[in-house]
């Protein structure tokens, strides 16, 4: 059996397991700390009904997730106009992960309940993943191994110097 070191899991394992309550979301946490932990909890924006988050597990450089602001796992619980500024919210995402990354395309989605893939299930979350031509390689076919070329904090850094300039 062939074993991979990767040490950077154990935080998410950890994390994962906490439970799964509000107190331990890590969306929540960073809806609710000072704006001056932002970079840290990597939350790009946050609107009245909406936020934007890096996903600190990204598949590709660049994947955002954009969330209700309120703690929810149930999608047909949220509001029309949280559900208008999502949309809107998602909309300006996309302009912002175009002219700072040019991608060319996206995936887009919701994974609702841990059997459809989502590991974080109570707290609503679209994510939005910039794709390239030849963003997969060898590595995951032959080696199973995802390789992200950029760090989580200078993708943060240009995602927000783009969101903070992005005129509606």
């Amino acid at each position: 059996m062939e074993v991979i070191w990767a040490p950077w899991r154990l935080s998410y394992i950890k994390e994962a397991t906490k439970g799964e309550n509000r107190d331990g979301c890590f969306i929540c946490k960073a809806v609710n700390e000072s704006p001056e932990k932002d970079a840290e909890n990597l939350l790009l924006h946050k609107g009245k009904y909406s936020l934007v988050i890096l996903n600190r597990y990204p598949y590709n450089t660049g994947h955002l997730m954009v969330c209700p602001v309120r703690h929810t796992g149930d999608f047909t619980s949220l509001r029309k106009e949280e559900l208008e500024e999502i949309d809107e919210t998602l909309k300006k995402v996309l302009k912002v992960l175009k002219r700072a990354f040019n991608p060319e395309g996206f995936n887009i989605g919701l994974n609702l309940g841990k059997v459809s893939g989502g590991s974080v299930d109570t707290h609503i979350h679209y994510h939005v993943v910039p794709r390239w031509l030849g963003d997969t390689n060898f590595m995951p076919v032959i080696s199973g191994v995802k390789v992200i070329p950029q760090s989580l904090s200078e993708t943060y850094s240009i995602l927000k110097e783009f969101w903070d300039r992005l005129d509606d």
